[in-house]
């Protein structure tokens, strides 16, 4: 059981700390909140449990509904927050919560960048204005994209076209968006990638 946590910035953001003592921390996005997206979400459960023992995981529910303008702030926030404690922070996102990861990665100054970025499933955008594919193209630390071949839940192709082309690392798994009994394996993609960058 973690630690609750609130997040500063200005919106409501509450967060649990899977292993606090960590020197190493990633922060986890969940999916969209109007959607029943929380920091309990599966996924992100079953990516914390993959960096036992030595990486820390901090799952955060997102402020008020902003359209994913205040989310991709809260996501930034979290970054800050964890970076303010660990030496070495990365950054994992589901659907909704990869295209905020992705994002929010995208306005960070190098120094601020985190130093390792996966994401699951992820939406090509967020908004007009908040492109997930094209903010792969300032993001400068280690990508690693994960999706379902089955998934026709999200147009993910665009993100990982895009990843393939700057060589990042694409992984496709036979799942749907939901990857529906695949938590498992899930955590034995991602956790292993964010591990060996942090």
């Amino acid at each position: 059981m973690g630690d609750t946590v609130r997040i500063p910035g200005g919106r409501r953001v509450t967060a649990t700390l899977d292993r606090p003592e960590s020197d190493a921390v990633v922060v986890a996005c969940p999916p969209h909140p109007q959607h029943g997206g929380s920091r309990s979400d599966t996924r992100l459960r079953a990516v914390s449990d993959a960096l036992v023992p030595e990486v820390g995981c901090l799952r955060f529910d997102y402020g008020p509904w902003d359209e994913g303008r205040g989310e991709r702030v809260d996501a930034e926030n979290a970054l800050a927050w964890a970076s303010e404690r660990a030496d070495s922070v990365g950054l994992f996102g589901y659907s909704f919560g990869a295209a905020v990861a992705l994002c929010a990665a995208a306005e960070l100054d190098a120094a601020a960048e985190p130093a390792v970025l996966s994401v699951l499933a992820p939406l090509a955008a967020l908004t007009e204005h908040l492109d997930a594919a094209a903010a792969l193209d300032a993001i400068d630390c280690p990508v690693q994209v994960v999706v379902g071949e089955r998934d026709d839940t999200v147009d993910w192709e665009p993100v990982a076209d895009r990843a393939v082309e700057l060589g990042h690392a694409v992984e496709r798994l036979p799942a749907d968006h939901h990857f529906v009994g695949q938590s498992g394996r899930v955590g034995e993609t991602v956790g292993p990638f964010l591990r060996s960058h942090l």
